[in-house]
């Protein structure tokens, strides 16, 4: 299989770091059991017959119906959760718990080499403790009750001798047995706890929120927003259990059919080699740019959203690999903890891969999944636009020094591994075709796996035992992966579905909507006015959402509740599932629980809170462009709502706001800039970025202004030195005296200047 080459492979202690434990602690869902060998080979043998029975579904379906396919899928899956998940509570504040005493670790350490120390100490203590775990860490007798349970009343309304079988199932609709209203009392139950295991407390808690509103509804007072009848539990867990809908609804159904083999495909590319093809494909581009590490890992990131569907994984997976070259050119520790972030998280946005959210638009649209990769297309390009700008800023300021190995060229590297990209194409053009996006993952997984033995059998040759285990391990291990990558996925999905049905059933939607526009309207009268502080509302409530519960999670909850709003007021409904889906996305790096920039620190050894600053710098682009879809019927165009000239101009346009940011928030055009720049350029931002006429001549006309004022002060030494004025300005030695003469360009104390005026920020 690929592997790193030798020139292009990094040194230093990072290497020892245990990426997959980092990815388990601060990732969004909890980490995994270490399960004994026997009852770990017993779990990846069924999570390989699963995906056989998934792939099965999508060429040969089951004559039942889908909703058929779904208890089986979530009767075969749901259950492993409870053999692979500890019962342990927790997620963000136990990630930033551990993060605060690695930190501590950090500082203990000795200052020559603190980054190092604390990743090796976290590096042992992840292993010492995984040890640890290893010798009674298997499921407990509750846990494997747990497993029975879960397996009967997921499978009970499709097993004949227990429900009748399917059909009289579906038949009693409305009017459940005993027995019927008990198993799905139950299933909700043990829905909620494998939601708590793999994700934490909070999005229970909202399930339960809202169950008790479907419940207790009538107890609301009939003038008040939210008020309706009220259902009873025989009512509820009919909605949930036997209804197309509820644990059998558009997320379940998007898991099964869509991540499920976007997962299987991920681990393909993962087992055949493809993460450490595109970083060393992306450090022999740059090699002759100063800023090579910084763009490594802007342009990897996006190449590995292939592999993982999580930003914080790719954060993670790109940093144990770059952080020592970044270290050597002389990054900061947060500035690369927040340029390994943005970079992780922009891999969930960029197409052809996107996060999970992106199947579940598809569906709720009722569009096509290749024309959800299309309005991500130009978004994609203005939110990487911005990183790699913040990338050059920061290479000038920090003044990096980045010399490449020798003997790193592009073609030998890209000829070893130039198959990954056969196979995403292959996703690309099927879906341009008009072929199920399940289909096309299927083929281009097929064609990985084909390619990955291809290389196997030529870096083997003459060794045929050496060659069926290599491919045995690439197509067993590959399966197993996908399935077990998707559990946290699907109990999310299923839990999901509780908070759907209600808000569908009891219209709390449609109120919630109301909320927001009253709220905006109790500030103004204009229609503009409004919009604009809806949508204002709407991010904000989006991205708080975020900071509590997963991506996933956070999409579905937001569409049912703030789309409605966005809709009501004219924004077309591609424009609102993309906005929600950024804010949705972009609270893995949003304060104070920025999941991925968490995990980027306890690479680099940074301090949290700044790195999750550093973050939020680079990808600044991102938290505003969403904004420019829903404000003005032109922004619809960056998300191919107005055609192809439409989207072309305003593409251009706002990547003029995008570098007016970038300026502003870097504080950099062609030197340091002050704040009559930088202010001026985050106004000439917010103006593009209206996407009208009249600001948008405002927005020109005040990065026109920074230019030139930032010229202007940029002269001003030469000026000085042209007319012979010198300055000197001299200090007492207590407080470290400090002599600058202008007018000659000469120092007592410091070597001769380089035309920066004195006092320049």
């Amino acid at each position: 299989m690929s592997g790193r080459t030798a020139e292009a492979a990094p040194t230093g202690r990072a290497q020892q770091t245990d990426v997959d434990e980092l990815i388990a602690q601060y990732d969004e869902e909890l980490p995994q059991r270490t399960l004994t060998r026997r009852l770990d080979l017993g779990v990846g043998i069924v999570c390989f017959v699963v995906s056989l029975f998934v792939l099965n579904q999508v060429f040969f379906p089951l004559r039942q119906g889908n909703q058929f396919y779904l208890m089986w899928f979530l009767a075969f899956v749901l259950p492993l959760v409870f053999i692979c998940y500890r019962p342990g509570f927790g997620r963000k504040a136990e990630a930033a718990d551990r993060a605060a005493e690695a930190t501590e670790q950090a500082r203990a350490a000795s200052p020559g080499d603190g980054a190092d120390a604390k990743i090796s100490a976290g590096a042992t203590s992840a292993t010492s403790g995984k040890k640890k775990r290893a010798k009674n860490d298997n499921p407990s007798i509750i846990d494997w009750v747990l497993v029975v349970g879960t397996f009967l009343t997921c499978a009970y309304p499709v097993l004949p001798f227990f429900s009748g079988g399917f059909n009289e199932f579906l038949n009693r609709q409305g009017s459940l047995t005993t027995l019927d209203v008990v198993m799905g009392g139950v299933l909700l139950l043990l829905i909620l706890e494998a939601t708590r295991r793999t994700t934490g407390l909070i999005l229970p808690i909202f399930c339960i929120v809202f169950f008790l509103y479907s419940y207790y509804g009538a107890y609301i007072p009939v003038n008040w927003p939210g008020s309706h009848a009220g259902q009873n539990f025989d009512q509820i867990v009919n909605a949930l259990y036997n209804d197309a809908s509820g644990f059998y609804g558009i997320p379940l159904d998007v898991a099964a059919t869509y991540i499920v083999l976007f997962t299987i495909y991920g681990a393909v590319l993962d087992k055949t080699g493809a993460a450490s093809f595109f970083i060393d494909l992306s450090f022999s581009l740059f090699k002759k740019s100063k800023a090579a590490p910084g763009r490594t890992v802007a342009l990897s990131g996006f190449l590995l959203g292939t592999v993982s569907g999580s930003g914080t994984a790719t954060a993670v997976s790109l940093g144990a690999v770059t952080w020592p070259v970044l270290k050597k050119a002389g990054y900061p520790k947060e500035n690369a903890g927040g340029m390994l972030a943005a970079s992780g998280i922009g891999a969930i946005l960029s197409p052809p891969t996107l996060g999970a959210a992106a199947f579940i638009i598809a569906e709720l649209l009722n569009v096509s999944y290749g024309l959800v990769l299309l309005w991500a297309v130009v978004p994609t390009l203005l939110y990487y636009l911005g990183i790699f700008l913040a990338i050059e800023i920061d290479s000038r300021k920090i003044e990096v020094d980045y010399v490449p190995p020798p003997g790193l060229r592009s073609w030998p590297i890209f000829k070893r591994g130039f198959y990954h990209f056969i196979s995403l194409g292959i996703i690309v053009v099927f879906l341009a075709l008009g072929m199920a996006p399940f289909k096309a993952v299927v083929y281009a997984t097929l064609v990985g796996i084909g390619f990955g033995i291809i290389e196997i059998i030529l870096a083997r040759l003459g060794e045929p035992a050496t060659i069926l285990r290599a491919v045995w391990d690439v197509f067993y291990g590959a399966l197993s992966t996908g399935i077990r990558s998707v559990l946290p996925v699907t109990s999310v999905c299923a839990a999901a579905g509780i908070i759907v049905s209600t808000i569908t059933k009891t219209g709390l939607g449609q109120v919630i909507s109301d909320i927001l526009i009253k709220g905006a309207q109790a500030f103004s009268d204009d229609p503009t006015v409004i919009l604009i502080l809806t949508c204002i509302f709407a991010a904000v409530a989006v991205t708080v959402l975020g900071l509590a519960v997963p991506v996933t999670a956070s999409f579905i909850i937001s569409w049912v509740i703030v789309g409605p709003a966005l809709i009501t007021l004219g924004v077309p409904e591609a424009a609102a599932a993309m906005f929600i889906f950024y804010y949705a996305v972009l609270s893995e790096v949003s304060p104070p629980t920025a999941l991925a920039a968490v995990a980027s620190s306890a690479i680099t050894g940074g301090r949290v809170i700044a790195t999750m600053w550093q973050a939020c710098k680079y990808a600044i682009p991102a938290f505003l462009v969403p904004l420019a879809f829903t404000f003005t019927a032109e922004g619809a165009a960056l998300v191919a709502q107005g055609g192809f000239i439409g989207a072309v101009w305003t593409f251009l346009v706002s990547a003029f706001a995008v570098a007016a940011l970038a300026a502003g928030a870097g504080g950099w055009i062609l030197r340091r800039a002050g704040w009559p720049e930088r202010i001026l350029c985050f106004l000439a931002a917010g103006a593009l970025l209206y996407l009208q006429p009249l600001s948008m001549m405002v927005g020109f006309a005040a990065l026109a202004l920074a230019v030139v004022i930032h010229l202007i002060l940029r002269r001003k030494p030469a000026a000085a030195s042209a007319t012979g004025t010198a300055v000197r300005t001299t200090a007492s030695a207590k407080d470290e005296v400090a002599t600058t003469e202008i007018g000659t360009g000469e120092s007592d104390d410091e070597p001769p200047s380089t035309g920066t005026p004195a006092g320049t920020n």
